[in-house]
């Protein structure tokens, strides 16, 4: 069975809700998405592996509105696979990690960075480097190590989060927690983005409250509501789970959590969605706007000499020659161009496939007619042929090709792959040491 497992137990296991919410919850868009039609799982669906019930419904009824529990037992499995307590000690004694790639925390405070760091030694010239003797001490103490942006570090974990990212079409960050037995790491607090918890080793208990403030923006934090928090961590909770290793518990943004290790010591992954909202697309829009009335010299005027801005009365008649002005060019706003800055946002978010530069310039070494070139993966690239001349956009960067070329390399971005000759020596050669193709 899926996930609905609705019984409220002193020991409870892989439960979902312990009572049906009175009030809305996050995010009141249900008409609208319940309107797109989604397609389901693709075969190598990273959802598929996050969430026990089917894409659609994910889509309709739990994306950014509702908590949901996927015990192990409903999903496919290979979850624990990505991060293991051997992947975290050598990711914390032998990968030279620094601040803030990791942090530590104890009681709900986080320490400082001097007590877990030293220098890295001579020849280093490194003063923040993590040091495994103190938190071999600090976790020895009770402390919670929490491994940061694990999709920059860590290979299986970089793979999941690119593949997740491609799938929801939002960026995607991964946060490991290692907490001592019967220890919480942080306080009741509320993110400001939507989570996918993994649990990978022992077992946590999750105390989920209903949010105090709907689908908060990215500068809406939760200590910016401080006793709001307090005070509704005190409430009976929504949900009380445990977590146990290949359980997945998704969180939109907003809800309260705390968690506690039980018995042993207790791994989670949290994977962050940073979402796209529709006030980001309402930034861009006024963004765009406030350009258009910079071309303006009615705009770009003095007010008049000894003005009061202050006074409204005295600012009225201003006031409503902007607002005029600006709703205007709101409203023949080029979306075309709006949706060409988002994406610039976008490829700005996340980072494309890794790449070996000693391999990359090998291979443009090596190139033959019969060389299998491979589109890089998460690239995001397109054909720009806007400015002066024709170029290559992508997560890579900008590269200016000749228009002899856009046919066999909109080829290349259609069909993912292309062999050197039909792109020709040269382009495939600058597209190896450009980082927008491989060599298969």
């Amino acid at each position: 069975m899926a996930v609905q497992m609705v019984e409220q137990v002193a020991e409870p296991t892989a439960v979902q809700m312990v009572e049906q919410m009175a009030e809305p919850t996050a995010v009141q868009m249900v008409e609208q998405m319940a309107a797109q039609t989604v397609a389901p799982f693709a075969e190598d669906s990273i959802l598929a592996r996050l969430v026990a019930v089917d894409r659609g419904q994910f889509a309709s009824r739990y994306w950014g509105q509702e908590p949901l529990l996927s015990p192990a037992a409903d999903l496919p499995g290979g979850i624990t696979e990505v991060l293991d307590a051997n992947a975290i000690d050598e990711l914390v004694s032998m990968r030279g990690l620094r601040t803030p790639f990791l942090r530590v925390a104890k009681n709900g405070t986080t320490l400082a960075d001097k007590t877990f760091t030293a220098p890295g030694g001579v020849g280093a010239g490194i003063a923040d480097q993590v040091s495994d003797d103190k938190l071999t001490q600090l976790f020895a103490d009770g402390s919670t190590l929490v491994l940061q942006a694990l999709h920059r570090v860590w290979p299986p974990i970089l793979e999941f989060c690119q593949g997740l990212a491609a799938e929801l079409g939002h960026p995607v960050q991964a946060n490991a927690y290692i907490t001592p037995p019967q220890n919480q790491g942080f306080s009741a607090h509320y993110d400001v983005h939507d989570v996918f918890v993994l649990q990978l080793e022992g077992e946590k208990r999750w105390r989920i409250h209903r949010p105090v403030l709907a689908a908060p923006l990215r500068d809406q934090p939760w200590n910016d509501r401080r006793v709001d928090v307090e005070k509704r961590a005190d409430e009976a909770p929504l949900m009380e789970v445990l977590l146990r290793p290949g359980d997945c518990l998704y969180l939109p943004r907003g809800y309260l959590h705390a968690a506690t290790a039980l018995g042993g010591v207790s791994t989670h992954l949290t994977l962050g969605i940073h979402v796209w909202t529709r006030f980001a697309l309402a930034q861009q829009l006024v963004h765009d706007a406030l350009r258009t009335l910079a071309d303006d010299p009615v705009m770009r005027a003095s007010l008049p000499l000894g003005v009061d801005v202050s006074d409204p009365g005295e600012m009225r008649q201003d006031f409503d020659v902007v607002a005029a002005v600006l709703a205007d060019a709101l409203e023949h706003a080029d979306l075309d161009q709006m949706s060409e800055s988002l994406l610039h946002d976008a490829r700005s978010n996340q980072r494309p496939a890794p790449i070996g530069p000693l391999k990359q310039l090998h291979d443009a070494e090596a190139l033959t007619a019969d060389t299998r070139l491979v589109l890089r993966r998460h690239l995001v690239a397109s054909v720009d042929h806007t400015g002066s001349g024709t170029l290559v956009r992508s997560r890579a960067g900008d590269m200016a090709v000749a228009e002899d070329d856009v046919g066999p390399l909109k080829a290349l971005l259609t069909n993912g792959v292309a062999d050197a000759g039909d792109l020709g020596l040269d382009l495939a050669r600058r597209l190896l040491l450009a980082g927008l193709a491989t060599a298969e």
